[in-house]
């Protein structure tokens, strides 16, 4: 064997070596680090510049709701809660059975790909644009319908007025009632995604799957923002 046959083979060990040892690891932790890469998601809403550095963002305001069971349900009992939040009626015809659906879908892929404990603190809340027939006991049969995780799904009724004002200056979404419409309310389909801090940070069109399809993967965004600001405060100064 000549000496140059050896000196090409050596080369081709050295190469095929550092391939294995430091290409493969290399490209294999990028593919593993992609897999956990959000993009930042947005502020939604009016906000303030107190000083470089020092934001204040839209909050959604103080509630006080009745659910399907007859527990209330406050600003206080979701706190430390990713909402995604939506305006239906029990008897629309049309749009709400789709968003409804879409709700449900959203729960179901969420529940698969990320376990109970990974949705822990992840809270759906539906809110009746008509709470003089959607009584508790209406939404409970509802979300018995649609196979509702209730203890992560609520459905809420209460004061027109409040409710009203809850989507318009709270959710910024339109929720109404309305004589002159078709089914004598209007509501927008969109979902609207809060983090903890009462704070919106998406609004996503619940009549299209592809929109909420959106809405799953800015949700699992948000989740790991949200851990990763409890680990900044946990971690001594």
């Amino acid at each position: 064997m000549s000496d140059e046959f050896r000196t090409a083979s050596k080369r081709k060990k050295i190469a095929v070596l550092v391939f294995l040892l430091v290409i493969v690891p290399s490209g294999l932790f990028l593919v593993r680090s992609a897999k956990h890469t959000f993009r930042q998601l947005p502020y939604i809403g009016e906000k303030e510049v107190n000083a470089p550095g020092d934001t204040s963002y839209w909050t959604v305001p103080p509630f006080s709701f009745t659910d399907q069971d007859g527990h209330t349900i406050t600003d206080r009992t979701v706190k430390d809660k990713v909402l995604v939040v939506d305006f239906i009626f029990t008897s629309c015809p049309k749009q709400c059975p789709r968003m409804s659906t879409e709700m449900q879908q959203l729960w179901f892929k969420l529940q698969e790909k990320l376990g109970d404990d990974g949705l822990k603190d992840v809270l759906f809340l539906s809110h009746t644009v008509d709470p003089e027939h959607d009584t508790p006991q209406v939404l409970k049969e509802y979300a018995h319908k649609l196979q509702a995780d209730t203890a992560h799904w609520k459905f809420l009724t209460g004061d027109a007025t409040a409710i009203y004002r809850q989507g318009n200056q709270g959710y910024l979404l339109s929720a109404m009632r309305d004589s002159t419409a078709a089914d004598q309310f209007v509501h927008s389909p969109h979902f609207v995604l809060v983090d903890k801090r009462q704070h919106i940070r998406g609004m996503y069109d619940g009549t299209v799957t592809a929109s909420v399809d959106t809405l799953s993967t800015d949700l699992q965004a948000l989740l790991s923002e949200e851990h990763d600001r409890a680990m900044k405060l946990k971690a001594p100064k």
